[in-house]
């Protein structure tokens, strides 16, 4: 992992760590994310009594632990294994797992446009951490289309085709929520009325699609990137079909259950 932090870390930080070596009652790990070295006395490894340090660590094996102390005259850096819960390990693992797929992508890119590798990631870190603490927030918000590279002071020589692989690699997953519309009018001008309602729907936004299934039903279907503007969409055709309710007129909107 090229990632590196300056300095000392935070007290409560929930770091990367590789175990350097093992004592009877202590452990040294390095501070992947830091370049420095930590404590981890044998009473912060796991709750209860140890007899055998080995049964819960590995040297070499990574590890996610809790900064306790920080004491930057000595060079001392306490950590505790044991105070990391399963939520925290996970998110910490998750970040370095995206971490390395952006430092990934710019290992491809650097054999694409045939420049040293640490060379162009410098060229792209020094521009991305001066408003990212870390690349895959920026390439995530860049496929968002929510961040601009050449904005960020990178020539447009090498943004363009990054941004590219940016997008290609980091689209947001999106996520489908699909529904029934029932729609009936005896009104002289039922049939344009039904038709001119389905077109205000289609224009409430472009991620939403309305196939015929018959009988006055129609099927829905909205894919986005999130949850939230789905269900203001579903809200927006909910008032168009408020709108279309009439003495001679009736539609209604239901969501297909979620398996």
């Amino acid at each position: 992992m090229l990632y590196k932090k300056k300095g000392y870390p935070e007290e409560e930080e929930i770091l990367l760590c590789k175990v350097s070596k093992i004592f009877p009652n202590s452990v040294f790990v390095e501070l992947l994310e830091y370049g420095e070295q930590g404590l981890v006395h044998i009473s912060e490894i796991a709750p209860g009594r140890i007899r055998n340090l080995r049964d819960y660590v590995t040297e070499g094996k990574q590890i996610v632990c809790k900064v306790l102390r920080i004491d930057q005259s000595k060079g001392h850096i306490d950590l505790s294994l044991r105070r990391v819960n399963s939520h925290q390990r996970q998110a910490k693992l998750d970040e370095i797992k995206q971490e390395l797929i952006a430092e990934t992508l710019i290992q491809n890119m650097s054999k694409k446009l045939q420049k040293p590798m640490q060379e162009l990631y410098q060229k792209v870190t020094e521009k991305v951490f001066k408003e990212y603490s870390h690349l895959y927030l920026c390439f995530k918000d860049v496929a968002a289309g929510e961040a601009s590279l050449e904005k960020l002071g990178l020539d447009s020589i090498l943004a363009a085709p990054l941004t590219e692989a940016i997008v290609d690699r980091f689209k947001p997953a999106k996520i489908t929520v699909k529904g029934e519309i029932k729609m009936q009018s005896y009104a002289p001008n039922g049939i344009e009325k039904i038709k001119s309602t389905l077109q205000q729907i289609e224009t409430v936004s472009p991620t939403i699609s309305v196939f015929y299934l018959g009988g006055g039903r129609f099927k829905v279907t909205i894919e986005d990137i999130d949850y939230k503007p789905a269900e203001q969409n579903i809200k927006r055709i909910e008032d168009v079909l408020a709108h279309f309710n009439d003495k001679l007129s009736t539609a209604s909107f239901e969501r297909e259950k979620s398996e």
